[in-house]
């Protein structure tokens, strides 16, 4: 793929260094790994010393963060660049999980050994919390009705021509700022696989970015009708984006097609739909995205069976192949 030449970084300098110490026995790789698009995302990398740099735009300006866990004092070392490299450094608590209160709260039910045995094997995983709402609803608004692969293909693509290099090394990508997702092409969205139902949401939600960051302050019913105020939000889109931005350890990914599958599998041996695996986690309440995320870093699904569909045909992406649709709203 071609990157626009004319969009190179600035200067970035040497960066500012943080030095923070959770307070547990925190595993960098495995909190944030909930916030990479796929393993070829441009704004996220996973170092081979299990060091993890991310890009990301702030208030202040575009950012990039290399968070290193340093063996033995059981603290992390944030290095940040770029204008918003403050911000960045601020936020790197919440990022990591300090946020999450409740926390301590969870346990899990005696007769849910699948998850028992998650939470033993991830005892210290923590929500995290971006603070960038916006950025969080762009890309879950690319993974509705879509299979992951399509999904991840088409944020990847149109960061790289609409986002910017982030500052410092390694040649990652900020993502699109509002005003730039406002300016894509149609063809371009095409060229991605995104058809009018999905850059939709984007794009009505771009001008009020600034007041789905007002979002971060409300509590989570209030902060979830906020965000499905907006067209093409429904209950999938705004869990996903709270989830990751806000840092809610209640958003259950409702309306997903294969969640509530898995999670209802895990727990009772039975695949139910929405409404039943809405009974069953319900003892959960105020941890039920805690639930989901542990049977998935556990490796946790049920069997799959069955060909798979057909990819859509409404958009000119060829190089995506055969995956059943699956995200909700």
């Amino acid at each position: 793929m071609t990157v626009p030449a004319q969009r190179v970084p600035a200067d970035a300098g040497a960066p500012l260094v943080r030095r923070w110490r959770p307070g547990w026995e925190l595993d960098l790789g495995c909190t944030v790994s909930v916030l990479r698009r796929g393993a070829h995302d441009p704004t996220f990398r996973r170092e081979a010393d299990d060091s993890v740099r991310r890009a990301t735009r702030t208030p202040e300006g575009p950012a990039q963060l290399h968070l290193v866990a340093v063996r033995g004092a059981g603290e992390v070392e944030a290095r940040a660049w770029g204008p918003g490299a403050q911000l960045a450094l601020e936020g790197v608590p919440d990022l990591l999980g300090a946020a999450d209160t409740t926390h301590a709260e969870f346990e899990p039910r005696r007769e849910h050994t699948a998850l028992r045995e998650a939470w033993r094997a991830h005892p210290c995983w923590r929500q995290p919390r971006t603070g960038a709402v916006f950025e969080a609803l762009a890309a879950s608004a690319l993974e509705q009705v879509v299979t992951t692969r399509e999904a991840f293909a088409g944020w990847r693509r149109l960061v790289l021509r609409f986002g910017e290099p982030a500052p410092g090394p390694a040649g990652l990508w900020v993502p699109p700022s509002p005003a730039d997702w406002l300016e894509v092409p149609s063809w371009e969205w095409l060229a991605a696989g995104v058809e009018l139902r999905r850059r939709r949401v984007t794009i009505l939600a771009a001008p009020r970015a600034a007041a789905l960051e007002r979002t971060l302050a409300m509590d989570a019913a209030a902060a979830d009708r906020a965000l499905r105020s907006l067209p093409g939000v429904g209950v999938w889109t705004s869990a996903e984006v709270r989830a990751r931005a806000h840092g809610h350890p209640d958003a259950f990914s409702f309306g997903d097609l294969h969640v509530a599958a898995d999670v209802s599998w895990a727990l009772t041996g039975e695949v139910l739909d929405d409404a039943g695996c809405a009974e069953v986690i319900e003892c959960y309440r105020g941890h039920r995205y805690r639930v989901q995320r542990l049977l998935v870093l556990a490796g946790v699904h049920r069997p799959r069976r069955g060909p798979r569909a057909a990819p859509p045909t409404h958009t000119p992406n060829r190089a995506l192949r055969a995956h059943r649709p699956r995200r909700g709203g």
